[in-house]
């Protein structure tokens, strides 16, 4: 998360943050009205009124079942394209005359989109960009 959504939220009296909290059920007709959360320490669940839900599902990329697969960096976020051959060469393994293509992973023809690729802007307008850029990617592939 950025830094300024951060500062925000801290300044707002209206704001709680539930660390260590989950959503168990929501409930309301036609319209939330209040959820159910379940502290993930305690296990205790209380029923809170809410006219709205936001979700961050988190900055981690959760690639570890990649492991072997394609190449991460250290926090995980998978190399693409430029990143694959910072050093002039291809990656490890890579067969093909030509250099990975910016989405392309070490895998030719896997192609990685969004916040789960390393130096993405990780914002939403970029990852959808990516996604149609990765399909123009597959097909130039397939060619």
């Amino acid at each position: 998360m950025s830094h300024y959504p951060i500062q925000q939220i801290a300044a707002s009296p209206n704001i709680f943050v539930r660390a260590h909290t989950v959503v168990e059920a929501a409930h309301g007709d036609n319209h939330l009205e209040q959820l159910t959360l379940r502290d993930t320490t305690s296990g205790q669940t209380e029923l809170v009124d809410a006219q709205w839900l936001f979700v961050f599902i988190g900055a981690a990329p959760l690639t570890n079942w990649l492991d072997g697969t394609v190449l991460r960096d250290e926090h995980g976020f998978i190399l693409a394209g430029p990143d694959l051959t910072a050093d002039g060469r291809p990656p490890t393994g890579w067969e093909l005359d030509r250099p990975p293509y910016h989405l392309e992973t070490n895998v030719p023809g896997v192609f990685v989109a969004g916040d789960a690729r390393a130096e993405s802007a990780k914002r939403v307008a970029s990852a959808v960009g990516e996604g149609a850029m990765a399909v123009m990617l597959v097909h130039r592939y397939l060619e």
